[in-house]
């Protein structure tokens, strides 16, 4: 019996939500007075596991590009050899992509968008967010093993250091139908998943030839660039960067949203956010409903004097 966590890890280097997704595992496994073991396609990282609360660390040596259903069956196998009750995973596109396979192989109930720990564990319940992050929901998790997907940012990091042992781990691989011809990533940029902070856009801009002064805010503040879907659709953005309820959640602990009005898809996509800023022209404009700071202004006036006041206030502290 134990708590298993799936350790995301990008050429090696470990995502934030990786770590917290160990920090979450831990603590859950402090309350079930239980041991926590992760699983990670990498031999690298071992001790800033530990640091994080893992005990052991099942090291996977399959270097293939990511398929969900081979990454299903592994995990079901590292999970059945620790005899796990609990199985933690993100909510990265590819952990939401291959936990129902995972549950399915484990014949265990998957819950995700679970904002914090188990409210109880007789019967084990979880607290998570449903209808686009308006509403939260205490869900019972019946079956022996259960499958928890955390909402991003929902835990935060926590260090935890233990002595942890590595194992290697010699799954048996299965053949799938599934081919994974090309992946393209964006070079030296901060991703949306990742970011603390994402700096996003929409048709306020005017054109895709003033998105320069998002990008120096972005870089001044070490955010991830994002955009409204009408701008990605326009082609003015990659559609890698649309975020809302049909492109990618954000879940950043600053969202500044500039000249986007607020439809109420992307309002319900980033609404995760923690801390939400607009500028915008219109005072009308219902992403100031939602926002925690609202400017009314020129996006041309105001940003590049908020890039100037930051750089001048980062050249005074270091």
């Amino acid at each position: 019996m134990s708590v298993l966590v799936y350790i995301e890890s990008d050429n090696g280097a470990l995502k934030k939500a990786a770590l917290e997704v160990a920090s979450y595992g831990r603590a859950l496994a402090n309350t079930l007075n239980t041991s926590l073991s992760a699983v990670i396609f990498s031999s690298e990282n071992n001790e800033l596991l530990a640091s994080y609360g893992v005990d052991k660390v099942l090291t996977v040596d399959y270097s293939e590009k990511f398929n969900a259903k081979i990454y299903a069956d592994i995990i079901t196998q590292a999970a059945q050899k620790e005899q796990a009750t609990v199985v933690v995973l993100s909510s990265s596109a590819d952990s939401r992509y291959l936990a129902p396979m995972l549950s399915v192989g484990l014949d265990g109930g998957y819950v995700p968008n679970v904002v914090e720990l188990p409210t109880q564990t007789q019967p084990f319940t979880v607290k998570r967010s449903v209808f686009s992050n308006k509403a939260f929901c205490a869900t019972e998790i019946s079956t022996a093993v259960k499958i928890i997907g955390l909402s991003n940012n929902a835990f935060g990091l926590v260090e935890h250091p233990v002595s942890s042992q590595t194992e290697p781990f010699s799954p048996n691989i299965i053949s799938t139908e599934i081919n994974i011809e090309n992946v393209d990533k964006a070079a030296n940029k901060v991703t949306i998943a990742d970011a603390e902070t994402v700096v996003s856009a929409g048709r306020g801009l005017k054109g895709p030839e003033n998105w320069a002064m998002v990008e120096d805010l972005a870089e001044v503040l070490g955010a991830a660039t994002a955009c409204s879907k009408p701008v990605s659709d326009l082609g003015w953005r990659p559609h890698s960067e649309h975020v809302g309820q049909t492109g990618k959640p954000v879940a950043s602990n600053l969202y500044i949203a500039i000249g986007i009005s607020g439809a109420i898809q992307h309002l319900a996509g980033i609404n995760s956010s923690k801390v939400k800023v607009v500028i915008n022209t219109d005072p009308e404009a219902p992403f100031f409903k939602a926002a925690d700071y609202g400017i009314v202004g020129d996006a041309f006036e105001v940003v590049p004097k908020l890039i100037e006041k930051l750089k001048e206030f980062k050249a005074q502290n270091g």
